[in-house]
């Protein structure tokens, strides 16, 4: 079968990792994904649109007959730090890793891709987030585990961040997120594994488990970090809505409260990473994207 890569693969890789290394690899992918299958012994049934943003995600049935699924990265997307993290899981709050198929390909269990949190009620919805991302929060796996810190995560995006200081729309805001930041980043020593890239539409429906957790961006630190992405979900209702600051703000504590963690390490993580998405938006050329998140982290 052919395995065109869907639009939006195409251009988050482009916007994150540059458009040379995403030109490079989407040009190998369709050979790849048929020696991938080779290796493994699966038999293609569809890929997934618009599927992921940093992989080409393939239903698959197993030699056996088994349904899976079939995720394909570039190594820049470090499949291999996804790989750690979900082994180190096994399965607990998680996508289940059944197997690799080298360069960057990893056999999952297949779970529900059409119904994540995200076809839940809100409140419904952030319950169970809640209850998910809670499971995941464990020790990491031992010292040499390779996972990068969240000091060292957000210090290349505050980095990038930088150039935003003088621009007269978004320089107070990203002043702010980097100020928010920097105490934060001195004010921790509390080191669990994180997903990463924590959001409704990142639990999905399964079988074995009603919701698990898929797409880790894994990293080390607070746990505060991990719940900030959480907390901007649906954001597009919460700015058309004419409560949306203060619903913005319940938000935070209600979820800070429900998982035992500081009001206001939540509200300043959440700060952070809402102007960092939405500079990064800025940059991009997204300027609907950004003016949505920067219009949310101003109400923090």
């Amino acid at each position: 079968m052919g395995f065109e890569p869907p639009q939006r693969l195409t251009k988050a890789l482009g916007e994150t990792y540059g458009d040379a290394a995403a030109t490079e690899w989407l040009g190998t992918l369709p050979a790849l994904a048929d020696q991938v299958l080779d290796r493994a012994s699966l038999a293609a049934e569809r890929v997934m649109a618009p599927g992921g943003r940093s992989s080409l995600v393939v239903l698959v049935r197993r030699s056996d007959g088994t349904p899976a699924a079939l995720k394909i990265a570039p190594s820049f997307a470090r499949p291999d730090r996804e790989r750690e993290a979900l082994a180190h899981w096994n399965g607990w709050g998680a996508v289940q890793l059944l197997g690799e198929a080298g360069e960057g390909a990893l056999v999952l269990e297949r779970l529900h891709p059409e119904v994540s949190l995200r076809s839940l009620p809100e409140a419904k919805a952030l319950l169970e987030a809640a209850g998910t991302v809670r499971k995941l929060w464990v020790e990491p796996p031992g010292a040499g585990h390779g996972f990068e810190t969240v000091a060292e995560r957000t210090a290349r995006q505050a980095s990038a961040m930088e150039s935003h200081l003088g621009d007269g729309g978004t320089g107070g805001l990203t002043a702010a997120a980097l100020a928010a930041r920097g105490e934060l980043v001195a004010g921790t020593s509390e080191t669990v594994l994180l997903h990463g890239n924590f959001r409704q539409g990142k639990v999905l429906a399964g079988d074995r488990a009603p919701w698990l957790a898929v797409g880790p961006e894994p990293l080390v630190g607070e746990r505060a970090y991990d719940l900030a992405r959480l907390v901007r979900d649906r954001v597009e209702d919460l700015v058309a809505a004419s409560s949306g600051a203060s619903a913005a703000r319940r938000r935070v504590n209600k979820l800070a409260d429900s998982l035992d963690l500081d009001r206001e390490r939540l509200r300043g993580w959440t700060l952070f990473r809402a102007v960092e998405s939405g500079t990064r938006a800025l940059t991009a050329g997204r300027r609907q994207d950004a003016e949505l998140l920067l219009e949310f982290a101003s109400w923090l």
